[in-house]
């Protein structure tokens, strides 16, 4: 079960990405174009923090349930937390980071849908969406190839 919801945690992570520089973009167009908000819009917003949040979701079940670097690693005896770097940043520092990007996504769609003007609303949700979207690709495993592309 652990490398089936690993797959998906992995591979839908690209869905989330796209989503991202697809809600970002729109968003600066609209802000820097002063374009109307239209439902396009808020079903590109909706979909990108959707996504997000399925995303977490799927990382926190990994993490309480199934990770053994995840939650797992605080009940170890075997290694230091905070000083063992590879531990400490699949214990603490994705989930953490994740976490806020996924607040941020949520802040920018919940302003920019309470927002009246239609360039407040593209300015908030470029603004937030570009905040998560930067916090996002800072804790992707970039270094480790391997979970890019994961297989079963």
């Amino acid at each position: 079960m652990y490398n089936f919801i690993q797959f998906i945690h992995s591979w839908s992570r690209w869905a989330v990405v796209f989503l991202a520089v697809f809600a970002i973009a729109n968003a600066f167009i609209g802000w820097l174009n002063n374009k109307n908000f239209e439902k396009k819009d808020n079903i590109l917003n909706a979909s990108f923090v959707g996504f997000m949040h399925l995303q977490a979701l799927i990382g926190l079940i990994l993490y309480f349930v199934y990770s053994p670097l995840g939650f797992e690693a605080f009940s170890r005896t075997d290694v230091n937390v905070m000083k063992t770097a590879s531990v400490r940043y699949w214990a603490i520092e994705h989930i953490t980071v994740m976490l806020l990007a996924v607040v941020f996504a949520q802040v920018g769609r919940s302003l920019s849908k309470k927002a009246t003007e239609s360039i407040i609303k593209h300015k908030k949700a470029a603004i937030f969406f570009s905040i998560s979207f930067v916090l996002m690709m800072s804790r992707i495993p970039w270094s480790e190839s391997a979970r890019l592309f994961r297989g079963l």
